[in-house]
């Protein structure tokens, strides 16, 4: 039979399929990638000319889920009813619904980049997500600086603060992980809760709005969320067979 040849995006994608069924059932850490070769049936030389190390690969499902959330937002962008304060918050609840919806696969995943060794492949991936985002959000902000909604000087700018959220709670996410108790979930959930009712204060203010305008968070999200990999963990403990 003839040699079957994929168009390129086609076997990226289907590597990618391989490594997150992978790294969903195995973890990132046990899965390797001779591991990823040998279930996707193709030699080293055509893996590596995609993905030349296993944080690339991480980094190219994070850009895939970042595209994939993208596309739920969609409709929300192109609406025409919706005036640029409601496609703002629109956009900001759809993100909230789609983390808390794959939020247990999403710490199976990326997990491992709140370790401290792992911080610059963290900043890759948050940039991954910023490349995504970032012109949804200034094409917002700028129809709202065309209508008078917002009131702010740089577009771009404050794209770039809201895309610096997820950087600047890092540490309390990793802290929480690295804890491993009860007690330091529930100290990282209070202090992300404070902190998202920072950033919507912030928000209000950077573009001109009454405070309680701008909802990045909403009641029980944060602990849905970060209580998602407790929840995980347990259920992989009780899926351990005995010894």
């Amino acid at each position: 039979m003839p040699r079957v040849i994929k168009h390129p995006e086609f076997r990226r994608e289907e590597l990618l399929d391989h490594a997150q069924t992978l790294f969903l059932t195995q973890g990132y850490d046990k899965a390797s990638l001779n591991d990823v070769i040998a279930s996707a049936g193709v030699s080293k030389g055509a893996f590596y000319h995609y993905f030349p190390s296993k944080e690339a690969l991480l980094e190219a499902l994070a850009d895939r889920f970042a595209r994939q959330a993208l596309a739920g937002v969609q409709d929300i962008i192109d609406d025409p009813g919706l005036d640029p304060l409601d496609r703002l918050n629109g956009l900001l609840s759809q993100s909230r619904r789609a983390k808390i919806e794959t939020a247990p696969e999403a710490w199976t995943l990326f997990e491992t980049m709140f370790r401290p060794e792992n911080l610059v492949l963290f900043h890759r991936i948050n940039l991954a997500a910023s490349a995504s985002f970032s012109p949804l959000l200034v094409k917002i902000i700028r129809q709202g600086i065309e209508d008078t909604t917002f009131r702010t000087f740089d577009p771009e700018g404050v794209a770039d603060i809201v895309m610096q959220f997820g950087m600047a709670t890092h540490d309390v996410v990793a802290k929480a992980i690295a804890g491993g108790s009860d007690a330091d979930m529930e100290i990282a959930i209070e202090a992300l809760e404070k902190r998202v009712r920072l950033y919507e204060i912030a928000l209000d203010r950077i573009l001109g709005l009454p405070d309680g305008s701008i909802r990045i968070g909403e009641p029980g999200y944060v602990r849905t969320v970060m209580t998602a990999r407790q929840r995980k963990s347990a259920g992989k403990a009780l899926a351990k067979p005995d010894i």
